[in-house]
């Protein structure tokens, strides 16, 4: 084999590496029609499990009295809040419930699993599950009772819905219109298909036990801490389910600046984790485990807006090396949106997402700009800062 066919073998093993991307979706979708069997999670008459519900905050606690208003009307008794303020002024969270409990870190811990060991460490019993909410989150009132159907069958770990709660900018529109794509496809097709569904960073819920083992023996900076929870979870050999109905509700990014600096830090953790990936394919291809295989598999996909554009690239340098590639790569195209267009139609999506749906190229442009912040995305915060913007400004 001489050095031209090394090249063109190169270049078509890319091509399958990045194209299985787009179609991927579409054969979850199909595989889910054949083996779908709907199963019953009814509400059951076991005593109310005991919850330690963790909340995070870095340096802003605007919506905390929101957070705490919003669980407190929880259908349920059997809870606890953990408020983690670190790095935060806590003289305005009183609040007169002794169900709340504020914890105000003595020095900065500037990391999620911190937050939560620090919570843990200071239970005021010994929870049987935790879940984890961001200081930005609302959540349904039968948020609890709906985890406890999965746990109820066996599951050790639980992944909720994030909906949106603000769609009043375009870029939370679209921010919104991804999540229902990757909650319909990484969440409620995964699990349903026999593998598990990816972990959101919060409305997650786990046996506390769980999580010490995964966790407990790590020391986490940065963002990320859910891709190294859900490869610890799926590589010990537990599902992760989806509950379709503990749904919390995400404040989505509103504004340019926040969109690049969060999505910095999102790529900068698919850099630093994806090669999971590797390990968890190559464990479920040894023990013909499906769940770590399929996982595994997921785990290797690019951020959405990256393999789009290298797949674009491929298409067209392809109209001059290789026409019917360059066909291929366009029906892979056509395959990937009608896949995506389903994800919103099947999920009954606000009027407001399909009428942003014409700014996908603003929102890719942005996203290419935190591509050049990938390399320190985690110093310019470790957080996401909220504010409901101007309608007015896109």
């Amino acid at each position: 084999m001489n050095i031209q066919d090394i090249i063109k073998l190169i270049w078509y093993v890319f091509q399958i590496a990045i194209g299985y991307n787009l179609v991927l979706p579409f054969l979850l979708l199909v595989l889910y029609a054949i083996v779908k069997k709907k199963t019953e999670h009814n509400l059951t008459s076991k005593p109310e499990a005991d919850y330690a519900i963790i909340v995070t905050a870095y340096e802003q606690t605007t919506l905390i009295p929101a957070v705490v208003a919003s669980l407190l009307k929880l259908n349920y008794s059997n809870f606890l809040i953990y408020i983690v303020a670190d790095k935060c002024d806590v003289s305005d969270l009183k609040f007169e419930d002794d169900r709340v409990i504020v914890l105000r870190p003595e020095q900065t811990l500037s990391s999620n699993t911190r937050s939560h060991f620090y919570a843990i460490n200071l239970f005021k019993r010994a929870h049987e599950r935790l879940t984890i909410i961001d200081s930005d989150n609302l959540v349904d009132p039968n948020y609890l009772l709906e985890l406890n159907k999965l746990f109820d069958l066996g599951f050790s770990a639980v992944q909720g819905v994030r909906d949106a709660k603000n769609l009043d900018t375009l870029y939370a529109a679209l921010d919104g219109a991804r999540d229902i794509y990757y909650h319909f496809y990484d969440g409620k097709l995964l699990y349903n298909v026999g593998s598990s569904a990816t972990l959101a960073g919060s409305g997650m819920a786990f046996t506390t036990q769980l999580y010490k083992e995964c966790l407990g023996h790590l020391d986490i900076t940065g963002a990320g801490f859910d891709k190294i929870l859900q490869k610890e979870i799926v590589s010990r050999g537990y599902r992760i389910a989806f509950a379709n109905d503990a749904i919390v509700f995400d404040e989505k990014t509103s504004k340019s600046d926040q969109l690049v600096n969060q999505r910095a830090r999102w790529i900068n953790t698919w850099f630093k984790y994806f090669s999971f990936g590797f390990g968890l394919i190559g464990k479920g291809i040894f023990q013909l485990n499906w769940n770590k295989f399929l996982f595994g598999l997921i785990l290797l996909r690019p951020p959405l807006f990256i393999f789009l554009l290298i797949g674009l690239f491929c298409m067209l340098l392809n109209l001059i090396l290789n026409p019917f590639l360059a066909l291929i790569w366009f029906l892979g195209f056509v395959i990937f949106i009608i896949g995506f267009i389903l994800a919103l139609a099947i999920n009954n999506t606000d009027a407001r997402i399909y009428k942003s749906l014409w700014g996908i190229p603003t929102f890719i442009f942005y996203q290419v700009l935190s591509l050049l912040k990938v390399r320190n995305a985690n110093k310019h915060s470790v957080a996401t800062k909220h504010f409901h913007a101007d309608k007015k400004t896109q």
